[in-house]
């Protein structure tokens, strides 16, 4: 079962996907365009030209897992990335706050300690 925690890394794809496409074209994706292996466990997320709809891959060491969601009315938010790379690696907090609808412009953090290293 998919959960979203500090565990797991986050890749966004910020290419256009096409929602036909199922487990072995994702995790294809991922190998071709991201140079990652999908079945490192990490969680990949996927969404359409429209921003409606989202799917986040996952290998959960015996198969693949895919979330798909479709919203109803509105769309998603992309972060913004500082370079043209192919994805984006991001935090569960932030991921939740896309899923939530919440613009990650608005969102102000307050200063915490972090063992990632900065610059």
């Amino acid at each position: 079962m998919l959960s979203l925690n500090s565990g797991y890394r986050y890749y966004i794809y910020r290419g256009i996907t096409d929602f036909r496409c199922g487990m072995d074209s994702l995790s294809g994706t991922v190998r071709r365009e991201l140079s990652i292996d999908p079945t490192g466990g990490e969680i990949f997320i996927f969404f359409n030209r429209k921003r409606n709809m989202v799917k986040l891959l996952h290998f959960e060491g015996d198969g693949f897992a895919i979330y798909h969601k479709r919203l109803e009315a509105g769309t998603y938010e992309l972060p913004l990335a500082a370079t043209q790379a192919s994805s984006v690696e991001m935090s569960s907090e932030d991921l939740l706050l896309i899923l939530r609808g919440i613009s990650l412009k608005s969102v102000k953090r307050r200063k915490r300690f972090s063992l990632k290293k900065t610059g």
